[in-house]
């Protein structure tokens, strides 16, 4: 087992890529998966990622088996195991692993364990007592860097990369040269019509949220330009149990708005985001599908010009013409000194989303809706 320095690989070569949970990190991992099957014809990928995200891995082009790394199922280790062992006599050993979640625990043990011949990413060493080398290569010797939102990361690796971006980060840790800011996923047609404007408002962390009555202002504008409006997510135990979204209910009383949480898996989420007008949400995995169907899409990030906020705007924000990058008034580098780990604003009053006024936001509406 070694580091993977771009090393040529047999004929078919058999591939893995382990993600994470979360589907924001599934969107981003796209570009990797399609540059691997451009940069290896005829290689077999298999994917190791989550319950949460199953449905877009079982009906993306360019995985050939996906196994929940991340899963609850009471066989687990058994099913693992079964699963790697026959993989292993269809296709092969495994030629290159690509760990995309070097801060899992279950992914650098998982990656290691399926002995490949190369590891891009973080690994362990055989025995798993400690984190595999990067080595010499810096391409690799980025992972040693933590600091990777930061204009800073972009000067120290210009010769490797042309921005922040996670998906580019991901594609040159493989040496993949693909369209790095090109996203797609698959999509369904959802059974219901869908409101002009689609938005949600929470996530697992709190420092991304936007303030409830900003909220209430933008959607009361919308009803009256006559848009309907629909609040997606988890189903609504799900929101107020994982995402924060005790506010939920009280808006929904407020305005009226349609409640489609719960209503939609992820193929129906994105169909849906494909034909609404426009999408308002939160930096969260939402927004990213919306981003990726190619719906106009405002994302609520509480950075200012600077990009300096609350969120890892300069790695997470989607790069794509019709995502519409909001912009706060007020600086605070809080979150970046906490490297974002921090659940809740750590200021009174929240002010980087406090200065993100409904004002703002509509405006980009006004833009969008003339286009549509």
């Amino acid at each position: 087992m070694q580091r993977f320095a771009n090393q040529p690989l047999r004929e078919r070569p058999h591939l893995a890529v382990f993600s994470s949970s979360k589907v924001g990190n599934f969107v981003v991992t796209v570009p990797l998966l399609r540059g691997l099957k451009e940069k290896y014809p005829g290689c077999v990928l298999d994917f190791f990622g989550s319950e949460t995200t199953r449905d877009f891995e079982l009906h993306c082009p360019y995985i050939d088996f996906s196994f929940p790394l991340y899963s609850r199922r009471p066989d687990y280790l058994e099913a693992l195991t079964a699963a790697v062992r026959d993989r292993v006599a269809q296709a092969g050993p495994y030629d290159l692993a690509i760990n995309c979640d070097e801060f899992s625990e279950l992914n650098l043990v998982a990656v290691t364990a399926l002995r490949p011949r190369y590891i891009a990413g973080a690994g362990l060493t055989l025995d798993f007592r400690r984190k595999l080398d990067p080595g010499s290569d810096p391409v690799q010797r980025m992972l040693q860097d933590d600091d990777w939102n930061s204009l800073a990361f972009l000067q120290r690796y210009k010769d490797i990369l042309t921005s922040n971006y996670i998906a580019e980060i991901f594609c040159r840790l493989a040496y993949v040269e693909t369209d790095f800011f090109r996203l797609e996923l698959p999509s369904r047609d959802p059974d219901f019509a869908v409101p002009e404007v689609l938005v949600h408002i929470t996530t697992t962390r709190r420092a991304k949220m936007w303030p409830l009555q900003y909220w209430r202002q933008v959607i009361e504008w919308c009803q009256g330009q006559g848009l309907q409006v629909g609040l997606i997510g988890s189903a609504p135990e799900l929101q107020r149990s994982l995402y924060h979204g005790d506010g939920e209910d009280q808006l929904l009383i407020q305005t009226g708005m349609i409640d489609l949480r719960g209503k939609t898996g992820l193929l129906e989420l994105a169909g849906a985001l494909k034909r609404a007008r426009v999408c308002i949400s939160v930096d969260a995995g939402p927004m990213h599908i919306a981003a990726a169907v190619g719906c106009p899409t405002i994302a609520l990030f509480g950075n200012d010009a600077d990009g300096d906020g609350a969120s890892p705007v300069r790695l997470w924000a989607p790069r794509l013409p019709h995502v519409y990058v909001t912009q706060t008034s007020y600086k605070c580098r809080i979150c970046a000194e906490n490297k974002f780990k921090n659940e809740a604003c750590l200021v009174e009053g929240h002010p980087c989303m406090a200065h993100l006024k409904p004002e703002t936001v509509i405006a980009y509406l006004r833009q969008i809706l003339k286009k549509t």
